[in-house]
C-alpha cells in the first residue's frame, strides 16, 4: 500500500480539528476512524498493479549528443481503472526525461508514455525497473508494485569529426584524379592514356598507344584501390587521461571513425584492433560501406584499462590481422614510457612488413603553459611545459628516423591531421 500527499494534508487538517475541539479525545478517535476509512476505501477501489503489462519501442542506439525517443506502452488487464503514477528508472548517465509519468488506463485499454534519453556516456544503458503506484478515486492511497520491462540503448561515439568529411573527400577525389584538374598520379594502378606534355617522364610513354593515335601519349596512373588500413587503438592507462573534458581514448575513436569513413570511400579495406595488456577488440578487414556502422557499434563498449599496454602483443596481433602490407595507424600517447620502453623494441618487426603511423594527441594546455611568463610560478610551469614539448619532438624524430610517420596534433585538428597523413601517403603511392 502507498499513501499520497493528500493523506498527509488530511491528517494535518485532522490535527488542527483535534486541537481546536472542546473534546479532543473523542474528536481524535473520530478523525482517525474517518481517515482510516477513507484510506481503506481508496485502496479497495484502486486498480490492481499486477495485471498491468508494459512494452517498449524505439531506437536501440544513438550517437552521444542525440536524443533517443522511447515509448512505454501500459496495458491494463485488470477490471478497474488504473490511475497510475510510475517511475521508469534509468541510470543517471542515460539522462532520462521525464523521470515520472501519470496516466489513466481503463480496463482492457492501453496508454503510451514518452521518455527521451540524452546519454552522456558511451556503452549500453538498460532500465532498472518500473515502480508503479495505482491510486484510488480519492487520490489518498493506493497500491504499489514493481515491473521489469527490459530494453537496451547503446550510446555510440559522437563522431564529432564528421564535419571534416567533406573536405577530406574532396582531397580524396583530387588524389584519385576524379576532379577536373588531374595529373598522372603517383600510384601504380593504371588509369588512362593522355597526351604527352613537356616534363613527363619518358618512361611513361605508351608506344603502342602512340602508334595507334599517331601522337605521343603517356600512361596515367592513380593510387591503387583495395589497400589495407589497420586502425590500432591503445586502450592502456594513458588512454584514460583527459584532454579538456574528454578522455584520450574518445579522441582516438573520433579520429579512427573519420579515417575509416574516408578509407572506405577510397575503396580500401579497413580493420580495427583495440589492445592494452590483452586484445579487447578485433574487427576483420572490410571495404563494405556498412563497416563504419559496425565500427561505431564495436567502439561503444571500449573503455580504458588501467594497465600498461603490451606493445609486443599489439605488434603480434597486428601481424596476425594483416598478412599483406598495410598502413598501420597506432593511436597512442607520445610519452617516453610508451614509446621508448614499449613501442621501440617491438617496432622493427612491424615496420619491416607495414607502413606505420603513430597518431598522438597533444594537450593544448602544455602550449599555453609554455607561453606563460606572468610570475615566478608561471615561469617554472613554462620551463616544465617546454621540457615536455622538447621531449615530444625528440621522440618524434626518433620514430621518423625509423621510418614511422608521426602525427602530433591538438584535439581540434587531431582527426583531420590523421586523415590528411593517410591521404598524403596515398597520393605518394606509399600505401
Amino acid at each position: 500500500m502507498a499513501i499520497s500527499g493528500r493523506t498527509v494534508a488530511l491528517a494535518l487538517f485532522g490535527v488542527a480539528v483535534v486541537v481546536l475541539s472542546p473534546a479532543p479525545g473523542l474528536t481524535l478517535a473520530l478523525v482517525n476512524v474517518v481517515l482510516v476509512g477513507l484510506v481503506a476505501v481508496d485502496v479497495a477501489l484502486a486498480g490492481a498493479v499486477r495485471p498491468l503489462e508494459f512494452g517498449r519501442s524505439g531506437p536501440t542506439s544513438a550517437r552521444l549528443g542525440q536524443p533517443v525517443p522511447l515509448v512505454l506502452a501500459v496495458s491494463n488487464g485488470g477490471g478497474r481503472v488504473a490511475r497510475v503514477r510510475l517511475r521508469d528508472a534509468w541510470p543517471p548517465s542515460a539522462g532520462a526525461r521525464p523521470r515520472t509519468h501519470r496516466a489513466r488506463v481503463p480496463p482492457g485499454e492501453r496508454r503510451f508514455l514518452e521518455t527521451t534519453l540524452y546519454p552522456t556516456r558511451r556503452g549500453d544503458r538498460e532500465p532498472f525497473r518500473i515502480t508503479v503506484r495505482s491510486l484510488g478515486p480519492l487520490g489518498l492511497a493506493g497500491r504499489q508494485g514493481r515491473h521489469h520491462c527490459p530494453w537496451r540503448v547503446r550510446g555510440l561515439p559522437p563522431f564529432s569529426s564528421r564535419r571534416h568529411l567533406p573536405a577530406a573527400l574532396a582531397r580524396l577525389r583530387e588524389v584519385e584524379g576524379e576532379v577536373s584538374i588531374r595529373g598522372a598520379g603517383a600510384g601504380s594502378e593504371f588509369d588512362s592514356l593522355r597526351d604527352y606534355v613537356i616534363g613527363d617522364d619518358v618512361r611513361l610513354i605508351d608506344w603502342r598507344g602512340t602508334a595507334r593515335r599517331g601522337a605521343v601519349v603517356v600512361r596515367a596512373f592513380r593510387p591503387e584501390r583495395d589497400r589495407r588500413v589497420v586502425c590500432v587503438l591503445d586502450t592502456g592507462r594513458t588512454s584514460a587521461g583527459r584532454v579538456g573534458d574528454t578522455p584520450r581514448l574518445d579522441h582516438a575513436l573520433d579520429a579512427a571513425l573519420l579515417l575509416t569513413a574516408v578509407a572506405l570511400r577510397a575503396g580500401d579495406r579497413v580493420s580495427l584492433v583495440a589492445h592494452d595488456s590483452v586484445p579487447r577488440l578485433r574487427l576483420p578487414g572490410s571495404h563494405d560501406h556498412a563497416f563504419l556502422a559496425r565500427v561505431s557499434d564495436a567502439m561503444a563498449g571500449l573503455e580504458p584499462a588501467i594497465v600498461e599496454a603490451d606493445h609486443g602483443g599489439i605488434v603480434t596481433t597486428v601481424l596476425r590481422e594483416a598478412s599483406r602490407r598495410s598502413l598501420v595507424v597506432l593511436f597512442t600517447e607520445l610519452a617516453p614510457a610508451v614509446i621508448e620502453e614499449g613501442l621501440l623494441p617491438a617496432l622493427p618487426t612491424l615496420t619491416a612488413r607495414h607502413n606505420v603511423v603513430v597518431a598522438a594527441l597533444r594537450d593544448p594546455r602544455i602550449d599555453e603553459l609554455a607561453a606563460g611568463r606572468d610570475d615566478v610560478r608561471a615561469v617554472y610551469a613554462a620551463a616544465a611545459a617546454e621540457q615536455t614539448l622538447l621531449r615530444r619532438r625528440a621522440l618524434t624524430e626518433t620514430l621518423r628516423r625509423r621510418g614511422v610517420e608521426v602525427v602530433d596534433a591538438p584535439p581540434d585538428g587531431y582527426a583531420a591531421a590523421v586523415t590528411d597523413t593517410y591521404l598524403t601517403l596515398k597520393s605518394l603511392g606509399r600505401l
